[in-house]
């Protein structure tokens, strides 16, 4: 069977024939082979855990239970506490000493953090840009007043190393033992708002009050595992907490007039709430919509005084890796019920007036929804409450407890960006609840397993909420500007948290598409689902690693995804998958009236020269047009006419072929060669287009082995009954590709967009502000009495 290489319009310049044999193997791409197996860089299985990326049958994790005292000074912004922290050691090791983390320590005039924090000094500068630099006047350091065994007589030995503090036992901890002791402290709370942070406060000058968003506010025991032994790296400011579960009671103490929301479930509800509030809160649990329990003019009026006496509130929390509180006089409170597979849980909400009437009507239906579908994808969740509070921390999450900003501008209104914000940052920080607070990942160590994890599912989150949802990160277009950075602006995701450049795009934005391109391009959605739930089941409540992960991944889906892993999460390069060039064959039939036929088409149609064009004017009479008798045969003769030898020599041909032969050539199939470059280094799958002369198309998706013996180029031909008009590389955009100008054949010009603007330009007033429509908005039923200011 002989091939006719064809010069369609568009599709390229004709190729010798090509090599229909297996392409021989070149070179791997920059000299490595990317679809080399992660042996080296993951850790040995063991029988703690599997190479199936399951928990082994000598998992083991330590536990640490809580109970703490603390009081709120509103006066001087300070905290007191104690606690009793028991300590139960489930690892085959003694332990002589224990490390606690001390993370408010970060506020030290002498910290680590101040001490390393790079700056660059401009001709311009504001205040509280110096004011950062110096960081002078503010000591919101733990101050240890107390260290000894429940009840002991005699101090216990303790040295704290920045961030993190040792305490030696006065006999070794054996294993399947406990030990309980006795920890008192003090700090001054930092103004959060000047001073940034995961905790603090925000002051509020027009009534006078303050609103505290509270966490690390107790000496907290190190994760103990058997990774890392202690887990005691120091806490510099990015790299977040790395905790053991445990059950915590916690009693605060804040003034009488302050509403106290926190982790768990409130204990003396009789104590603290009014009957008023406490038949609310009672209606709210079984609530389809937002129940409000503290109403706006209820917090608006308790804004106006100064309470001297105090209230103590009970929070109870079972198997969490941590505990955090927010108070203020301020707090207005709703809360709606839901049923996760028969389990009640009450989300709800604790935000100011000036949060309103956003708050009120998104923030608590937020917490429902995320709860709802991350519960789906991963593990149902288990615990009663989920809480969004709102003050001057723009996103932090805690067990069962999360601290989101974004407000209305002072008169109600707002923008879309501040509206969708405003979900997002709620679904986002209540998704922490799965990853990392269940699913109890080393946030000091890998940013990407919680951040990268719950930034994907946060995606799938919006996407539910309301068709085309504005999601900032998911969809793999959206990460193309930062994957073309230079190199040397870019870490691997498997990057330690405090060395990362660029946390947002690093550790939140790339793996969260990573993800999205696993699931509907690499494995498909059925397989993804099942495995990443996978995961979460195995390790919920349990302390994973990245391998546990990765092999989970693989494990479950039954999919090879160690090249991957390689190029997304230990590489820096790019997708930019190129069509070099297209080559169009026929088969030839072999049929003169069919194949002389063509060729006279082809000729026809061949266009002429320009000097033949000329020649027509300007040669009216040839020569032998002249002398006819210089004409001879060859002057009749036509090549292309058909012969009653050629018909026979044709009928003898086919023949001698089996039916299935001479069907192949009277399909009359087009074989097209595509040449393909891996130009970006990142091997990826290659997603195919043909739009076909008729107007269809057809989408091939080729696995990312086609690159498996040559990394960089490889040559793929498509075989169509009908002819193609054009090739498109990732014409839905699944792929980052960073370049779409080289994903046509033939090329397509992409449009580019620039921006005219004045050299002075006035803020533009939000859409509702436009249209005058805030103080006629009606409020809505999760918000306050009184609404919006």
């Amino acid at each position: 069977m002989r091939f006719r290489n064809l010069l369609a319009a568009g599709l390229g310049a004709a190729l010798a024939l090509p090599a229909l044999a297996q392409q021989p193997s070149m070179p791997m791409h920059s000299g490595t082979d990317k679809f080399a197996q992660l042996g080296t860089e993951l850790p040995t299985p063991n029988s703690f855990r599997t190479a199936s990326g399951a928990p082994g049958k000598d998992y083991w994790q330590q536990r640490a239970d809580y109970n703490i005292r603390v009081t709120l000074n509103d006066d001087n912004q300070s905290i007191t506490g104690s606690e009793d922290i028991t300590y139960t050691n489930l690892s085959p090791d003694k332990l002589s000493y224990l490390w606690l983390q001390l993370d408010a320590n970060i506020y030290a005039p002498n910290s680590m953090t101040a001490l390393t924090q790079t700056a660059e000094l401009r001709d311009r500068m504001s205040f509280g840009a110096l004011e950062y630099i110096q960081r002078t006047g503010f000591d919101g350091s733990f101050k240890i007043d107390d260290i000894r065994m429940k009840g002991g007589s005699s101090q216990l030995p303790h040295t704290i190393n920045y961030t993190m503090m040792r305490v030696d036992l006065p006999r070794p901890l054996a294993p399947k033992q406990a030990v309980t002791f006795t920890v008192k402290w003090h700090y001054t709370v930092n103004d959060q708002t000047k001073l940034g942070g995961r905790s603090g406060y925000e002051y509020f000058p027009e009534d006078k009050n303050y609103l505290y968003e509270i966490a690390q506010f107790y000496p907290r025991m190190a994760v103990y595992d058997d990774v890392n032994g202690w887990q005691h790296k120091q806490f510099l400011g990015t790299g977040e907490f790395t905790l053991p579960f445990g059950d915590y009671r916690v009693s605060i103490t804040a003034p009488a007039d302050h509403v106290v929301g926190a982790t768990g479930t409130l204990q003396n509800a009789e104590q603290v709430l009014t009957a008023a509030q406490r038949q609310r809160l009672a209606q709210a649990k079984t609530a389809a919509k937002p129940v409000v329990i503290v109403t706006q003019d209820e917090a608006t009026k308790a804004e106006q005084g100064r309470a001297k006496n105090t209230k103590t509130w009970v929070y109870a929390a079972k198997n969490v890796r941590d505990f955090a509180w927010a108070s203020s006089r301020k707090f207005i409170w709703d809360a709606m019920g839901l049923s996760i597979e028969g389990k009640p849980v009450v989300a709800m909400s604790y935000y100011p007036k000036e949060a309103n009437p956003l708050w009120g009507q998104y923030s608590t239906q937020s917490v429902a929804h995320t709860i709802r579908s991350y519960s789906k994808r991963t593990v149902p969740y288990q615990y009663p409450v989920a809480i969004s509070v709102h003050g001057s921390i723009g996103g932090m999450e805690y067990p069962m407890l999360c601290f989101n900003g974004y407000r209305p501008e002072k008169d109600g209104t707002y923008s879309a960006a501040t509206k969708y914000g405003l979900i997002s940052v709620v679904i986002h920080e209540v998704g922490h609840n799965f990853f990392p607070m269940i699913v109890n990942s080393d946030e000091r160590q890998w940013t990407w397993m919680d951040e990268g994890l719950n930034t994907f599912c946060q995606y799938l989150a919006e996407q539910e909420w309301e068709r085309g949802y504005p999601s900032r990160r998911g969809e793999p277009s959206q990460i193309v500007p930062y994957m073309v950075l230079d190199p040397k602006l870019q870490n691997p995701i498997m990057t330690n948290s405090e060395s990362v450049l660029q946390l947002g795009n690093n550790a939140y934005a790339k793996p969260a598409t990573a993800l999205n391109i696993l699931r509907e391009t690499v494995m498909g959605r059925e397989l993804f689902d099942y495995a990443f739930k996978t995961y979460a089941q195995r390790w919920a409540y349990k302390h994973p690693t990245p391998a546990d992960f990765f092999r989970t991944m693989e494990d479950a889906s039954g999919v090879d995804l160690d090249w991957f892993w390689r190029g997304w999460f230990y590489g820096t390069e790019h997708t930019d998958l190129s069509i070099e060039g297209v080559s169009w064959y026929k088969v030839d039939s072999k049929n003169p009236e069919v194949e002389n036929s063509r060729r006279r088409e082809e000729l026809n149609a061949a266009p002429q020269t320009l000097s033949q064009q000329r020649n027509l004017q300007d040669i009216p009479k040839t020569l032998v047009d002249e002398r006819p008798e210089l004409k001879d045969f060859y002057n009749s003769y036509d090549q292309l006419a058909v012969s009653d030898t050629d018909k026979a020599k044709y009928q003898k041909y086919v023949a001698t072929l089996s039916p299935e032969q001479q069907e192949t050539l009277k399909k009359g199939l087009n074989f097209y060669q595509v040449n393909l470059k891996n130009l970006g280094g990142l091997v990826m799958p290659v997603v195919v287009q043909m739009t076909y002369n008729d107007g269809s198309q057809e989408v091939v998706n080729i696995p990312a082995e086609i690159w498996r013996k040559n990394n960089a180029e490889v040559t793929k031909v498509f075989v169509t009954e009908k002819p193609v008009a054009a090739f498109t590389l990732d014409p839905y955009l699944q792929t980052a590709d960073t370049d779409l100008s080289n994903n046509a054949f033939p090329r397509k010009l992409a449009p580019s967009r620039f921006e005219l603007f004045q050299q002075q330009q006035q803020a533009t007033p939000n859409p509702m502000q436009q249209r005058n429509v805030s103080s006629q908005q009606p409020q809505s039923s999760g918000g306050s009495t009184g609404g919006g200011r």
